[in-house]
This record gives C-alpha cells, structure tokens and sequence, in this order.
C-alpha cells in the first residue's frame, strides 16, 4: 500500500520550508505549473537529474537563520535519469522532514486531450519519438500512472485553461496564505461535462428553469430577475438549508485535516442559470462565514450560445 504523508496543520505548514515536487504525464502541464508556482514566490527548477535534489535544496537553503526559499521542481520521464521509485523514496524521505513541507504534485490529463496537444504542438512524445504519440502516452502511464497514488495532490488538466490551472494551484500551493481551507465554488452545464477538479458536486436540475421564461433566456443567473425567479421555486430555501447544513460541518474536519483547498460545484443543464444563481448564493455565505472563496462560472457564457434545448 502506497504510503500516506502524515496529517499537518496550517500553523505546521507555516513554518516550514514549502516544497512541491511536480510530476506527471508529459503533455500535462508541468511547464506551466512550475512559471505558477514561480510567480507565487517559489524558486522553480525543472528537469533537473533527481539526484541533484539534495544539493539543490542546500543551495538554495540562505543564510543560517534566514528562511530557505520555497522550492518546486519538476521532473517526469523526459528528465535525465528518471526513475519513479527513486522519487518516491526521496518524497517519502522529506515528508519525514521537521523543517520541510513536502508535497507530491501529480498531473494527469485524458489521453484524447494529450494527443490533441502533441499534435497542435507538433511535438513528438518523449518515449515514442519514431511512432505514433498514443504509443509513447500508454507507455508512459504504465511507467509511471501508479504515481498518482503517492500523491498529495492530482489535478486532472485535460478541460484546463492555463488561468484554470494557475487558479487551482493557488488554491494549493499559495504562500502565507490565511488559516483553514481555501474554497471554490464553481457552476456547470452537465451537457458540457462534470468538473474534474470538483470534490464535492451538486445537481438543481429540480429547480424550475428560467430558460423557458423569454425575458430571462438571455440572462445569466448573476441577474437579479434570474436570481429571484429560481429562489421562488418552493424547492429552493429548503435545498440552500439543507446544502449548507451538510457543508458547514464539514469545514472544520478540513482544516483540521490540513486539507488547502477544496472545490464545490454546482451544475444545472446548460450551466447559465440555475446552477450559476445557487453557487453565487452558496458563495456570499461562505464568505459571510468569514472563509477564503473564489467563485467561477465555467459554462455560462457558453450555454447561452446553445439556443432551445433546456439550457439553463
């Protein structure tokens, strides 16, 4: 059984070293991951042999007395030398470590979307650079898709926008951020696909839908109307009672667990009107409870070029 990193606390991470080791599928963003991470304050290196870790971390460490630098540095199966149980000591290793906090990043992404990308970027992959890249891409998972167990984090690119992935990895990895866990609420189209990064995922296709109504088709739930009109739904305030007395419970075992971040979302049809009302509610009293929110709508835009069809 892969091993798990011992519970830490807020206060605990804050006064050790912050490290984030990030791996993954070629393809998958760990470029980008590392310039995020890098614009939060983190000295970012990449593909750098593994075992020049050691004297990475060292000289990078600062004066006696002065806080060590945060550190990211990301290798995967193109970095010279690579081998995945070697990381997994090492990680295993640090997480034992009073004066670091240490975290394995693993990011994964859908093979569909990593072709895709090979090939809008003409690039060959790095274990089948003389056949097709689906090759090297169900290669490179048989070496190393057993990483994600290992790992403190998994966050699945394949729908990803780069700001998406900069967002999520800030919600992560931020530096001094504030005590307890960090939320996104987020509304979606079930037509367009469930969030990937959601932990928890909550369905008001029930609630009455303003797309039937002309005046508030165009509209998204942030309008008013739409927002007064899916709230007269008799289904409603008994749904929002119950949703937030489900959550607010759950909150405390989060920080209590040292989780950073946790996302919520919340998803109708098209994405445009019911969903994006209910999470900007849940939202404003998350917030008025005094937690850390970031609020997204993922589909609203785009639903409303849908037309008929029971957007909303």
């Amino acid at each position: 059984m892969p091993d798990s990193p011992a519970p830490s606390t807020t206060t605990d991470r804050s006064t050790r070293r912050p490290f984030v080791l990030v791996t993954g599928l070629s393809g998958a963003g760990r470029g980008t991951a590392l310039a995020a991470l890098e614009d939060m304050g983190y000295v970012a290196v990449d593909n750098v042999p593994l075992p020049l870790l050691g004297d990475l971390m060292r000289s990078t460490a600062g004066s006696p007395g002065e806080m060590a630098a945060p550190l990211a540095f990301g290798v995967d199966t193109r970095t010279y030398g690579f081998d995945p149980h070697d990381l997994v000591r090492r990680i295993r290793g640090l997480r034992q470590r009073p004066d670091i906090a240490a975290y394995l990043l693993f990011l994964d992404c859908d093979s569909e979307a990593l072709q895709r990308r090979y090939t809008e970027s003409r690039r060959p992959h790095p274990l089948a650079p003389d056949r097709p890249v689906k090759d090297g891409i169900g290669e490179e998972r048989k070496q190393i898709g057993w990483l994600r167990d290992y790992a403190d984090v998994v966050i699945d690119t394949s729908a990803l926008s780069p700001h998406e992935l900069k967002q999520l990895l800030g919600g992560h990895f931020a530096l001094g951020r504030s005590l307890g866990t960090r939320l996104s609420v987020m509304s979606f189209s079930y037509r367009r696909g469930l969030p990937r990064e959601a932990d928890l995922v909550f369905d008001v296709r029930f609630l009455k839908n303003p797309h039937y109504e002309p005046t508030l088709r165009p509209l998204t739930g942030r309008n008013p109307a739409v927002a007064a009109f899916v709230a007269s739904d008799p289904g409603y305030l008994p749904f929002l009672d119950a949703l937030k007395a489900l959550i607010g419970p759950l909150l405390p075992r989060f920080d209590a667990e040292g989780k950073s971040y946790l996302t919520i979302a919340v998803g109708c049809t098209g994405g445009r009107h019911r969903s994006v009302a209910v999470a900007e509610e849940l939202a404003g009293w998350l917030r008025g409870a005094g937690r850390s929110v970031t609020l997204s709508h993922r589909d609203a835009e785009a639903a409303g070029e849908a037309g008929a069809g029971g957007a909303g």
